[in-house]
């Protein structure tokens, strides 16, 4: 198992705080850009403490030693969206996953998102949602 998955491993176990967006947030162009900007330049890696991936955002309670070294660092938590959708340049939130450790230190669904979603001037409750439509009608023969 790599270590990324390890960490993900970690992440699900007791005490976890897991919520499906429902409608998902959807992230719109222009702040979504500036989000992925904050989270690159505050990745890990540059001494901060977001890893950002295209399906998952990680935020740890400090900064890691280098490449593939957390050095202890604890995950608070993630937030799991998807890219391009609806549209090329928003972004689906649709997960949002706090540890245990994260829970133990006051973070909720809505302030790790909250946490995210400020680099781009939104807020989870502020942002707009996924249009759900009807199921299709059941075939007949």
């Amino acid at each position: 198992m790599e270590k990324s998955e390890l960490l993900m491993a970690e992440a699900y176990d007791d005490g976890v705080v897991s919520e499906v967006i429902r409608p998902a947030a959807i992230v719109p162009e222009e702040a979504a850009r500036a989000v992925l900007v904050e989270l690159a330049l505050r990745d890990v890696q540059n001494g901060g403490v977001w890893q950002s991936e295209p399906q998952l955002w990680s935020l740890y309670d400090r900064p890691w030693h280098g490449y593939d070294n957390p050095a202890g660092a604890e995950l608070i938590g993630t937030i799991q969206v998807a890219y391009g959708t609806p549209t090329k340049y928003e972004i689906t939130i649709y997960r949002v996953t706090v540890t245990r450790f994260g829970v133990d230190h006051d973070w909720t669904v809505h302030s790790l998102t909250d946490a995210a979603l400020d680099f781009g001037g939104l807020t989870l409750d502020a942002c707009p949602r996924a249009t759900m439509s009807s199921p299709p009608r059941p075939f007949k023969y």
